[in-house]
């Protein structure tokens, strides 16, 4: 069931990528210090070879693979090159993508990043696309619409690990839910009735510990801090108790530093996928 070769929605497509391939999103981040590490420049041709490495390690094998545009971005329109092929290649392997973008914005602005990510005849265009919402979650709207449209999928932060997150997620709006509560009801909202889950995802940080939100969206779950950032797989279900089993946890260094060896990455990431199938089992 590749990507490329299915109009079936998002939601339904990470789903079966997660039962076939293992519960598992590996980042695409080339940090400097990831590509000193590897022995390569911190240059477009570095850049080039940590990318094409790492597509060709793990892309036919894991479920998502999830670039981060910005470390792409630094290099300007080589480095934009490089992400293009990534992301076809990586489809083309069978690895559903999550572009991590993380675009918000207004009008015809939000719909121009939509058409960037979530428009198939994009040469960017993505399985899916983190957006956020703190302009409102009807700033999402064109995204939203976009990526219906496409069979994509896009995921709003909701709870993420960082601490100055809380300042805004965790505010109480005016009915007294938290900011993050009243945007996890809106994607509840945009998932209803989807089989066997919908294709509006919350971006959720695994390193929480309980989230102490209604995570029941009806949509997957992107877990980010797995591995560098200091969450194990043992701790899903203690963050996102009854809605584990529609988690996607995010491992990017905790994979990565196992580079250039290939063999190294495929072990470290089958490790990981293994070790969340097991915490996520019985719950």
């Amino acid at each position: 069931m590749s990507p490329l070769e299915t109009t079936a929605p998002f939601g339904a497509r990470l789903r079966h990528a997660m039962d076939t391939r293992g519960p598992l999103c590996v980042g695409i981040d080339p940090h400097a210090s990831l590509l000193t590490a590897w022995g390569l420049g911190d240059d477009i041709a570095g850049l080039e070879r940590f990318t094409r490495t790492t597509v060709e390690a793990l892309a036919d094998r894991v479920a998502v693979l999830k670039p981060q545009s910005a470390f792409f971005e630094r290099f300007g329109s080589r480095g934009i090159a490089v992400l293009e092929k990534a992301v076809e290649e990586a489809r083309a392997a069978g690895a559903l993508v999550i572009m991590d973008a993380k675009r918000g914005d207004i009008g015809s602005t939000m719909a121009a990043y939509a058409a960037t990510y979530l428009d198939k005849d994009s040469p960017l265009f993505s399985d899916a696309v983190t957006v956020s919402p703190y302009l409102g979650f009807g700033s999402l709207r064109p995204a939203l619409d976009a990526a219906a449209v496409s069979g994509a999928g896009v995921f709003v932060l909701a709870l993420t690990s960082n601490p100055e997150g809380a300042e805004v997620q965790r505010s109480t709006a005016a009915d007294g839910r938290s900011l993050a509560q009243v945007m996890l009801d809106h994607m509840a909202v945009e998932n209803a009735g989807a089989e066997p889950m919908g294709s509006v995802g919350a971006v959720v940080g695994a390193t929480l510990g309980d989230a102490g939100v209604n995570l029941d969206i009806n949509g997957p779950l992107l877990a980010p801090g797995i591995g560098a950032q200091g969450a194990t797989p043992a701790d899903l279900p203690g963050v996102f108790g009854p809605a584990v089993g529609n988690v996607v946890p995010s491992v990017s260094r905790g994979v990565l530093r196992h580079g250039p060896d290939v063999a190294a990455l495929r072990e470290s990431a089958t490790r990981f996928a293994d070790e969340v199938r097991a915490a996520v089992s019985g719950v």
